[in-house]
Parts: C-alpha cells; structure tokens; sequence
C-alpha cells in the first residue's frame, strides 16, 4: 500500500470520527427544549407572533413575476458565455446575439403591453 493511499485513509477516518464527536457533544453541550414549545412555535423571517391565518391567498401577479424573473434571469445565464468567447465567435456570433436580444426585447414589449408587470 502506498503512503499516500495510507495517508488519505487515515484523514478520512479522523474526519468520520471528529465529526461524529462534534454531533455527540453538541446534543450535550447545547441547548435544550424539554417541552417542546420553542420547536412548536411558529417563526417566519423574524416575526414571532404572525397576524393571520397560514390559508391566506396570494395574488397571481406575485407567481408572474418570480416567472418573469427566472426567465429573464435564466437568459443572462446565456449571454455570459458568449461575452467570453466574442472573439473567437466574430460577426456571426454577434449577429446571433443581436437576434437572442431582439427576441427577448420582443418578449419583453409582449409583457408590458400585457401589463404583467403593473401593479394595482
């Protein structure tokens, strides 16, 4: 066996281990709930006493928007390989950008004409 192979095993074993000791500690060392109220208790983004019921409605706009978002978003995502290879892509691959932008341009005048992004 080499002592390289030697060498990982071992860290392996001693990072199992520690991490296990630092689970077993943490249920001794740290706080605890006997009753169970704290973990029972209802907390969103730093609001502990919460007004209204968990049934309520939200308007369709909200879901519209977060759509909206990750496509628009999920564009940039495409736009960013070819800022990098622009060069090596020339005129064509410009021209191929200048088509992708005017597509989502259009989609985005289709939107607003649609007022998707007006709020009431």
């Amino acid at each position: 066996m080499s002592n390289e192979l030697l060498l990982s095993s071992i860290i392996f074993v001693l990072i199992g281990i520690i991490l296990c000791a630092v689970f077993i500690l943490s249920k001794y060392v740290g706080p605890q709930d006997k009753t169970g109220d704290n973990k029972n208790a209802v907390y969103e983004s730093g609001v502990s006493n919460p007004v209204g019921g968990t049934k309520l409605r939200f308007a369709v706009k909200f879901y519209l928007v977060a759509i909206l978002f990750v496509l628009f978003d999920v564009e940039i995502i495409f736009m960013f390989p070819w800022a990098v290879n622009v060069r090596e892509l020339g005129f064509f691959g410009l021209g191929e950008m200048f088509m992708f932008m005017g597509l989502l341009f259009s989609g985005l005048i289709y939107i607003y004409k649609k007022k998707a992004l007006s709020w009431d």
